[in-house]
C-alpha cells in the first residue's frame, strides 16, 4: 500500500521548538516522521501515529478536526520513555470527498498497519472515527473486543446516520458481524436513557460506571486486557481537568485516572489500535487538555513498552493452575495465575447444542474473582461471559 497517497507528513516547522532540542533523552529523537512522497519502511516500526482531522459527523463539535497538529506541539515536547521504542508519525490522512471516503481510507491503513503488527494511535478528529476503527478489523474478517472510556454509550439509533454521539448501533447491527464484545469504561447514568442502559444489559455487554470504576481503578487492567480496540472520547474526562470539549461534564475521569486508564490499555498483548477523539482547541484553556492527552499517549506507550507476553498461553507451565469446587449451578471454577506477571484469568465454557464443552475462553479477571469463587459465589463477569457466548 503507497500510505504516502493518502497522507500529509507532519508540518516541522509548526513544532517550533523542533530544532531547537538538543537532549538525546528528549522524546522527538525516538520519534520518525515521514516526508513528501517517501516509499515507507514499516519493518523496524512498532507504533504509528496517525491524525485524522475529520469532525463533519460530529455533533456540536466541528473543531475537533484541529486536534491532530495540536496535540503533536505538546506531545513533543515531552521526555522519552525509560525503553526504546521506534515511533513513526505519519502525518494527517488527506480527509476524503465525503466522510464515508475518509471512514474508507483510515480503515484501510489501519489494517494494513495490523498486517504489520503495528500499533496505531489515532488522533480524532470525532468519535465517529471508531466505526472507521472496528471496519479495519472487518475488513481483515477478524473478531475484536471494543473498549470505549466515555461517559455516553453513542448507540444511535436505527434511522440516525453515524455520527460522533451515534455510531455503535451501526457496529452491532452490521452482517456479517466481527464485534466479539464491547465495553464501556465511564458511563454517567444521567446522561444515558434507561431505554439504552437496559438495551446495553440486553446485549450482554460490560458497561462500568465512573463511580465504580474511581472506587478500584485496578479494575480496568482486565477490562481492556482482551481489547484489540480501544477509543477514548475526551468528554469521559471532568470539565475543570480537560475543557477542551463542549460536550464535557463537570464530572467524569480525573486527569490521573485516565492517564492510569491509558496505561493499563499499553500493557494489554492485544492490543493494537489506539484512538483519542473529541478535543477542540478552540474550547481550551492554557493548552490543559492539550497537555493531558499529550501525557495520555506518553502513558500509553509506556505501556507498550512494558507488555509481557502472557495473554496466549503458549506455556501452560508458566501459569499456576486452581480449581475451586461450587456448590451452586455451576460445578466448578478454574483459575489461572501467570508466574510471569501475577494477572488472573478464569475459564468460561462454550457449550455447543448438544450440552459438551466445545472450546474455552479466557477471561482476564483479577484476585479478587478468585477469593469470590472461593467463598462458593460466582463472580458477576464470569456469568456476564457465559450468558454472551452461550445464548
Amino acid at each position: 500500500m503507497e500510505l504516502y497517497k493518502y497522507l500529509k507528513p507532519v508540518d516541522l516547522e509548526s513544532l517550533a521548538f523542533f530544532g531547537q532540542q538538543k537532549d538525546s533523552q528528549m522524546l522527538i529523537n525516538q520519534v520518525w516522521f515521514t516526508k513528501e512522497n517517501e516509499e515507507i519502511d514499516l519493518s523496524k516500526i512498532q507504533i504509528a501515529i496517525i491524525g485524522v482531522p475529520e469532525s463533519r459527523n460530529s455533533v456540536n463539535n466541528s473543531e475537533s478536526s484541529l486536534a491532530p497538529d495540536e496535540i503533536r506541539k505538546e506531545f513533543y515536547k515531552l521526555y522519552a520513555w525509560k525503553k526504546s521504542i521506534n515511533v513513526l508519525d505519519l502525518g494527517n490522512l488527506i480527509a476524503g470527498k465525503t466522510v464515508n471516503d475518509t471512514y474508507e481510507i483510515l480503515s484501510d491503513i489501519i489494517a494494513y498497519l495490523i498486517e504489520y503488527n503495528i500499533i496505531t494511535i489515532i488522533l480524532g478528529g470525532s468519535n465517529d472515527l471508531a466505526y472507521a476503527n472496528y471496519c479495519a478489523y472487518k475488513k481483515m474478517e477478524q473478531v475484536v473486543n471494543i473498549v470505549s472510556v466515555d461517559a455516553r454509550f453513542d448507540l444511535g439509533d436505527d434511522n440516525t446516520a453515524i455520527n460522533s454521539m451515534g455510531y455503535l448501533n451501526h457496529i452491532v447491527l452490521e452482517q456479517p458481524n466481527y464485534l466479539l464484545n464491547y465495553s464501556n469504561i465511564g458511563y454517567q447514568t444521567y446522561l444515558n436513557s434507561i431505554d439504552s442502559i437496559e438495551l446495553m444489559k440486553k446485549l450482554y455487554f460490560d458497561i462500568y460506571r465512573v463511580g465504580l470504576i474511581r472506587q478500584d481503578m485496578l479494575e480496568v487492567e482486565p477490562i481492556v486486557r482482551n481489547a484489540e480496540m480501544v477509543s477514548i472520547d475526551i468528554s469521559a474526562i471532568r470539565r475543570p481537568d480537560a475543557p477542551g470539549n463542549p460536550n464535557a461534564s463537570p464530572n467524569g475521569f480525573y486527569g490521573e485516572e485516565m492517564c492510569s486508564i491509558s496505561q493499563f490499555a499499553g500493557i494489554s498483548d492485544k492490543l493494537n489500535t489506539f484512538g483519542i477523539f473529541e478535543y477542540n482547541p478552540i474550547y481550551d484553556y492554557n493548552n490543559q487538555t492539550n497537555q493531558l492527552i499529550s501525557q495520555i499517549i506518553w502513558y500509553f506507550v509506556e505501556g507498550v513498552t512494558n507488555r509481557q507476553g502472557d495473554t496466549y498461553f503458549k506455556d501452560k507451565s508458566s501459569y499456576s493452575k486452581h480449581t475451586i469446587t461450587m456448590s451452586n449451578s455451576v460445578d466448578e471454577l478454574v483459575f489461572y495465575r501467570s508466574k510471569k506477571t501475577g494477572r488472573w484469568w478464569v475459564v468460561v465454557p462454550v457449550i455447543n447444542k448438544n450440552d459438551d464443552v466445545n472450546q474455552t475462553y479466557y477471561l482476564p479477571c483479577t484476585k479478587s474473582d478468585y477469593e469470590m469463587a472461593c467463598k462458593d459465589v460466582v463472580p458477576e463477569r464470569w456469568w456476564l461471559t457465559f450468558n454472551k457466548l452461550n445464548r
